[in-house]
């Protein structure tokens, strides 16, 4: 772990911030030695960055494997050993020089087919996103249709109704009214003949109130008469 820790400060101060602060100074000051300089090195340090993503995963086991990291770079900074001009020179620059136009062919394909994927995928997105578009807007026309619709049909109970309760004559009214009163609690009926009852015991009571009285006065006269004629 230690290691790995001091090769990557190694790695990022001395491969590449140092470069990179003597590239701008030699782009600064028009030297062509100093510029081919480091651009050789930049070359060189871009293929060691792409290997060491490989080599850190299956060489990572490796006894001194890290301090060997550390060592290359020193070796490919160090003024003495030029290391990076030296790998350009020896094995980088024969190489692409033999390749270059196989190379060159390959990247004018990738950028076509690149080209053709990144318009192909873009009338892809847009198509899924028309369709998605008009997916949306159905349905919230269906919505829309759907809640006018029940509105309307809410709209016609409401009216059937009134219609219904207009329909009612006033002739029906009354006819409803007097079946209603027809329907009189028995009790009632009972109270009402009870009341009607009272005045004809009454008066028949004082017509044989009457007729009594008329009886004894015709049974004194008679009995008055009787004494005078004894």
């Amino acid at each position: 772990m230690v290691s790995w820790i001091i090769s990557r400060l190694v790695v990022l101060i001395f491969g590449t911030l140092y470069p990179a602060y003597y590239s701008y100074k030699a782009v600064k000051s028009k030297d062509i030695k100093e510029y081919v300089k480091w651009m050789m090195y930049w070359i060189i340090f871009a293929l060691f960055t792409t290997a060491e993503t490989f080599t850190d995963i299956f060489l990572c086991w490796f006894p001194f494997y890290y301090e060997l990291k550390i060592a290359f770079v020193a070796w490919l900074l160090s003024p003495y050993t030029k290391g990076s001009s030296l790998l350009y020179r020896k094995f980088v620059h024969p190489t692409l020089s033999s390749k270059e136009k196989e190379i060159d062919d390959c990247l004018v394909q990738a950028k076509d087919r690149s080209y053709d994927a990144l318009v192909h995928f873009g009338k892809r997105g847009l198509n899924v996103a028309a369709t998605a578009a008009v997916m949306a807007a159905s349905k919230v026309s269906q919505l829309l249709h759907l809640h006018w619709y029940l509105d309307q049909k809410k709209g016609q109970g409401q009216g059937a109704l009134s219609e219904r309760l207009r329909s009612f004559s006033m002739q029906d009214l009354s006819s409803i009214r007097g079946d209603s009163s027809s329907t009189v609690p028995p009790s009632v009926t009972v109270r009402t003949s009870s009341k009607q009852s009272q005045p004809k015991t009454s008066r028949s009571a004082s017509e044989g109130t009457g007729s009594s009285v008329c009886t004894c006065c015709s049974v004194c006269r008679l009995l008055r008469d009787c004494k005078w004629l004894c």
